[in-house]
């Protein structure tokens, strides 16, 4: 079955991150006018790359910072303005640490507390303020799918084996504010769909497992031999799980997390 999101106007924050011009392309290419959120206003190659596939008159790149409500304010009025009152709320923009060698890192006693307030403050906080300036709008309308980008780390723990070949002092350590800040995300979902269902919102949690994109060998295949699929996933195997939420397949979900995680949290 495909897929029509013609009539619908998406709104993707966080757009030039790793995984927000695939969110983007999934949704141009179900055909959504498609309006895209981010600190800069450069579009990066995968862009670019995504944009030469679809017709360009349906993208606009808007500059805001998801931590400054007035910054979301005006991005909603570009968007009314430019396509229409958004439909879709796609919530992407956060701060994440990939294991990488030579990453910078601290032993958890020694985590500086703006390192934690950084992410909380883009990861949670920045999600919290694009509901409150888009989700609002949208319920006031009396339609739309807000989905609220997650991850399994927000009902798994980081297994430390994974980084035990990286060698570096002190050993890589994954944030836990970003755990936390995402667990946040996904008991952000389940309050505004109890709030906003009467008034048309479904509003739901997507968290990606690990979604392959330079880690090095090792990790892949640590992390695959801890996952019952073998493998990490690839970015095209969330497209599916994406236009579900966003689309009417999924009219009567919301208050949900979505794990795709290849089985990684069923074990």
């Amino acid at each position: 079955m495909d897929i029509d999101l013609s009539s619908e106007v998406a709104v993707v924050t966080g757009v030039l991150g790793r995984l927000g011009p695939f969110w983007a392309e999934a949704l141009l290419g179900a055909g959504a006018r498609v309006v895209g959120l981010d600190l800069r206003t450069d579009r990066s190659p995968a862009l670019e790359e995504a944009l030469e596939r679809h017709d360009r008159d349906r993208f606009i790149l808007v500059k805001a910072d998801i931590t400054d409500r007035s910054d979301l304010e005006r991005a909603l009025s570009d968007c009314v303005s430019l396509f229409g009152t958004p439909t879709i709320l796609v919530n992407n923009a956060g701060i994440d640490q990939p294991p990488n060698a030579g990453s910078e890192s601290w032993r958890f006693g020694d985590i500086p507390g703006e390192v934690s307030a950084g992410i909380f403050e883009v990861n949670a906080l920045g999600t919290l303020r694009s509901c409150q300036v888009f989700g609002s709008e949208m319920a006031r309308r009396g339609r739309g799918s807000i989905i609220n980008i997650g991850s399994l780390y927000a009902g798994t723990a980081p297994d430390p084996r994974l980084y035990e070949h990286l060698a570096q002092d002190p050993p890589f350590l994954k944030p836990p504010a970003y755990g936390m800040s995402k667990a946040g995300v996904c008991s952000l979902s389940r309050y505004l769909a109890a709030l906003w269902g009467r008034q048309g919102i479904r509003v739901n949690a997507l968290s990606p497992g690990g979604v392959l994109g330079g880690q090095d060998p090792r990790f892949r295949e640590l992390f695959g031999a801890r996952t019952p699929l073998g493998r990490m996933a690839r970015t095209e195997e969330l497209a599916g799980p994406l236009l579900f939420l966003a689309s009417d397949l999924s009219s009567y979900v919301t208050g949900t997390e979505l794990l795709v995680d290849g089985g990684y949290s069923c074990w």
